[in-house]
């Protein structure tokens, strides 16, 4: 790196973070291939998991470079995004081709504002970039043909072989598509958006967005909780988080383990189970074992002024607008 641009982004390994975008665009790229009915190993057909691509990666670098930029602009010294690839196409069927991106800062961070900063300019970035997906995503809709092209016979025939795969719908969601559908295109189920690069792209945007403003231990809603709290009411929301999660999670996962064999006494379960709830349970487990509740202390403690609560209430608002209880439900 030249001088000048090494005092614009500090010290970075720039071949493995390429190495890394690379690897997860061919990872994304293939699974946007099997997202519409073809064979991700047949690389005559990576043409068409390009689109899925490139807006996934478009939107996750949004989110990264947010964190990225305002920590530089901070003066903190901070890697740039390292991206995550998962070849899923091999292992399920449920697969976004990435397991995301992340950035690491290498210094302690100065203040708890900053912190606040750093940690919100990703999901705020991020959630921009998914209205602009969504919202041409659903402008452009075309007609019912364009499913039938991958389903013949739709609408009575659709779906992945197997079980079939619905994803859960935000409030952000639900407010694009009446807003912005094209009233001469055709509104897909949530069983189906898969097939639609955009709208898939937007969704999953929307779901990492809620699951990195989870308000726990260093996620980005950690940070936003940190900055607006106590260390103690800090704890205490995170606790409280996993708690709301295990309770989505709970019921359902004891209905998928007892099977037919469900105890009459338990019955009542099946009444309040969230259907895709039981997905929680892992974040329960990352959040208890690896993610943890604690948040390291700042070097300035000082409390945030005015405008930073402010921003920190709306992004407490885009967690709201992002957040599904019932993310991924195969039936």
């Amino acid at each position: 790196m030249t001088p000048t641009l090494e005092r614009l982004i500090g010290k970075q390994r720039i071949w493995l973070h390429v190495s890394l975008f690379l690897l997860t665009l061919y990872t994304t790229t293939q699974a946007g291939v099997a997202w519409l009915g073809k064979d991700p190993s047949d690389l005559e057909n990576f043409q068409y998991g390009l689109e899925y691509s490139l807006l996934l990666l478009l939107f996750i670098s949004a989110h990264e470079f947010g964190h990225f930029i305002t920590a530089r602009i901070h003066g903190v010294d901070a890697t740039l995004p390292y991206y995550i690839p998962f070849p899923g196409s091999m292992i399920s069927a449920v697969n976004f081709g990435t397991f995301g991106a992340v950035i690491r800062t290498r210094q302690r961070i100065p203040s708890r504002s900053i912190i606040f900063d750093i940690g919100v300019a990703g999901p705020i970035a991020g959630f921009v970039m998914c209205i602009i997906i969504l919202a041409i995503g659903f402008a452009t809709l075309p007609g019912i043909e364009y499913l039938q092209g991958i389903h013949p016979g739709y609408p009575d025939v659709h779906g992945l072989p197997g079980s079939e795969l619905v994803f859960g719908k935000t409030l952000l969601y639900c407010f694009m598509e009446k807003v912005f559908a094209n009233p001469h295109g055709y509104i897909p189920p949530m069983s189906e958006i898969y097939h639609y690069p955009m709208l898939c792209a937007g969704w999953f945007g929307l779901f990492v967005t809620a699951l990195n403003l989870l308000p726990v231990g260093q996620l980005d809603g950690g940070h936003l909780m940190y900055g607006l709290f106590s260390k103690s009411i800090h704890r205490l929301i995170g606790i409280a988080t996993v708690c709301f999660l295990a309770v989505l999670s709970v019921p359902e996962l004891i209905l998928q383990l007892a099977g037919n064999s469900l105890p009459n006494s338990l019955s009542w379960l099946e009444k309040i189970a969230v259907p895709g709830g039981s997905s929680w349970i892992f974040w329960c487990i990352m959040i208890v074992f690896i993610i943890k509740f604690r948040h390291p202390a700042a070097v300035d403690e000082s409390p945030m002024d005015v405008k930073r609560k402010i921003i920190g209430i709306l992004t407490i608002f885009i967690f709201i607008l992002s957040f599904t209880p019932s993310p991924i439900v195969l039936e």
